[in-house]
């Protein structure tokens, strides 16, 4: 369940000065210190604590080389690399630098464990890390003075596990109050009226399996990348000329993907449908900036015998705007708060029992937005970042998306065993992506010819 990236850096980014660089920062994270402590009776969840014998070399890997990597050679190292669990041992995160890769350029593997981040907040870090000129000064380090905690006697402990599952029954109790009251406003705002005849088309999204696609089986953990890229500007013309949003674009390109693939596995598309797993930040203005996740999802079913993907287009605007006026997002985070009031051994017992029969969804799609200017790490120019979003429970395979610096990178992860042609999907994407771009520019034309 880690999230991560691959970066790619103009010059040679060293692991000396990576270390360094994330040296001097450090103190701004002190979530990067922390590891995760089970509770010791299993009482309640476990609890972040400061790691005694926290050491930086633990986490940032210089990656060995025989020789000049290629883009392709990246690829298949970021996949082996981004297969490994982490170690529950210290704190989540890892770091490996690949300090020559053709081209004169540098790499840098990213990997955070999901429970430290989410999309938003994992923006928010490259806030903290990266600069906005090569040439930034470190922040200044304040003096902060040791103090050791106090060691704790077994009584000790058991009491603090018994009063922080109470704790925690009643915080998450509250927070479904709050989110029903929540839900039951916006459900009676007449602006929102017009909306709840229309329900009944989005509910069976969260309450029936999808029909199992090419990509969906058994897991084996084992990571396969792909990666492409879009213009943001282009992706924005479409957004413009057919009416919706850039994330409308991403869907549209995505779910046509999906059906041309389903084709190409000699499969019918008629009466099917994909059904995305969207995760939605419901971070708020001032949790900007605070680590953890904070985030629901939706749950977007599209038709994959849609020919036309104007038609598809309006389909999906439609089918996402409804679902953000019945704030499903926000209905299905408050029905969450059900389970996670549940004891803590229960729930790690419901936990090891995920892997269902059949999948709830048919792949995951996150599209985030990051910086729209170049970003700096220890002095060096960021070329480009692929996202990593982790799959498995049958679902082999995701997509997640950053907008970075006017571009769309798209980082495709699937399961070597569930998808053994991560790479064929990838040259599908580039494909609709081209044929949504030359459709637009014939809209266009058209309607730049009738008003003439």
């Amino acid at each position: 369940m880690h999230i991560g990236s691959t970066s790619i850096f103009e010059g040679k980014l060293t692991y000396r000065d990576l270390v360094k660089h994330i040296s001097d920062r450090l103190f701004l994270l002190p979530r990067y210190v922390q590891k995760v402590v089970p509770d010791p009776f299993n009482l309640a969840h476990p609890t972040w604590e400061t790691c005694e014998d926290f050491d930086i070399k633990n986490h940032i890997f210089k990656v060995k080389q025989k020789k000049v990597l290629n883009e392709k050679d990246l690829v298949k190292l970021a996949g082996e690399l981004l297969t490994e669990v982490m170690d529950r041992n210290k704190p989540l995160w890892e770091l490996h630098v690949v300090e020559n890769l053709e081209g004169n350029r540098s790499a840098m593997i990213a990997k955070v464990h999901h429970c430290m981040v989410d999309g938003i907040s994992g923006v928010d870090l490259m806030k903290i890390l990266f600069d906005i000129t090569p040439d930034s000064a470190p922040p200044p380090k304040p003096e902060i003075k040791k103090e050791e905690t106090p060691k704790k006697d077994m009584a000790q402990m058991f009491f603090d596990s018994i009063f922080g599952a109470m704790q925690e029954t009643s915080e998450r109790l509250m927070e479904m109050q709050g989110g029903l009251m929540y839900m039951a406003s916006n459900l009676t705002n007449p602006q929102n009226l017009e909306a709840l005849p229309h329900l009944s088309d989005v509910l069976p999204a969260v309450s029936t399996p999808p029909p199992i696609l090419p990509f969906n089986g058994a897991c084996s953990g084992e990571r396969r990348l792909a990666w492409t890229e879009f213009s943001f500007a282009e992706a924005r013309i479409v957004r413009n000329v057919l009416g919706g949003t850039v994330n409308d674009v991403v869907l549209t390109v995505l779910s046509e993907s999906v059906a041309r693939y389903v084709k190409f596995h000699k499969q019918k598309t008629k009466g099917k449908i994909v059904r995305f797993m969207v995760p939605v930040s419901l971070r708020q203005k001032e949790q900007r900036g605070a680590l953890g996740n904070i985030i629901s999802i939706l749950p977007v079913e599209i038709p994959l015998d849609i020919e036309d993907l104007p038609t598809r287009f309006q389909h999906v605007h439609q089918r996402t705007n409804l679902m953000k006026t019945a704030r499903l997002a926000e209905g299905l985070l408050t029905l969450g708060s059900f389970y996670t009031m549940m004891p803590a051994p229960l729930q790690s017992m419901i936990g090891a029992l995920a892997d269902l029969p059949f999948p709830p969804f048919n792949m995951v799609a996150t599209n985030v937005p990051g910086p729209q200017v170049p970003i700096y790490l220890a002095g060096r120019k960021m070329l480009v970042q692929y996202p990593y979003v982790p799959v498995g429970y049958q679902l082999g395979l995701g997509c997640a998306i950053l907008s970075y610096n006017q571009t769309l990178y798209f980082g495709l992860s699937s399961d070597a065993q569930a998808m053994q042609d991560v790479e064929k999907f990838k040259e599908i994407l580039d494909e609709v992506f081209e044929d949504l771009r030359t459709t637009v520019e014939n809209l266009e034309s058209q309607t730049a010819g009738a008003a003439g």
